[in-house]
């Protein structure tokens, strides 16, 4: 099983920034690879279980459901139902720390998944500067470093 872990320091709040992350169909507003996203079936954005439907600005599509959603611990847990990358068992969660030494958070953007031995170099690339820490400096940008 292959690993992808990225962490960041986001200068807000870890209330704020999860006023933003904790949407499951809010990528569009904070993630720079994602054009547009919708949750299927009518489902509330909130509800454990619901797939987000969402495109990628180079025309990629995913689907996710989502697993695990914590207002308490400021963390989502999602699995990947199907995309264009080559990955299998993909189980990421995003994750939010209060730092109390100012208004800031300490962001954590974990995946575990399966994939080709050949792949699992470009795979942990493209996952953890493409998708987690491009969504981090998405989020800095957003709210301050």
């Amino acid at each position: 099983m292959t690993e992808v872990y990225r962490s960041s320091v986001i200068g807000a709040s870890a209330d704020l920034v999860w006023a933003a992350i904790r949407d499951f169909n809010g990528l569009p507003a904070w993630h720079p690879a994602i054009a547009e996203s919708r949750i299927e079936g009518a489902a509330s954005a909130d509800q454990v279980g619901c797939v987000r439907a969402f495109r990628l600005k180079d025309g990629g599509a995913i689907r996710e459901r989502l697993l695990g959603l914590s207002d308490y611990d400021f963390s989502c847990t999602y699995a990947i139902l199907e995309s264009p990358m080559a990955v299998e068992n993909y189980v990421a969660t995003l994750k939010l720390t209060p730092i109390t030494d100012g208004a800031r958070s300490f962001a954590e953007w974990s995946a575990t998944f399966d994939c080709t031995a050949e792949q699992e170099a470009e795979l942990v690339a493209l996952i953890g500067d493409g998708v987690f820490q491009a969504g981090f400096e998405s989020l800095k940008g957003r709210f301050g470093t």
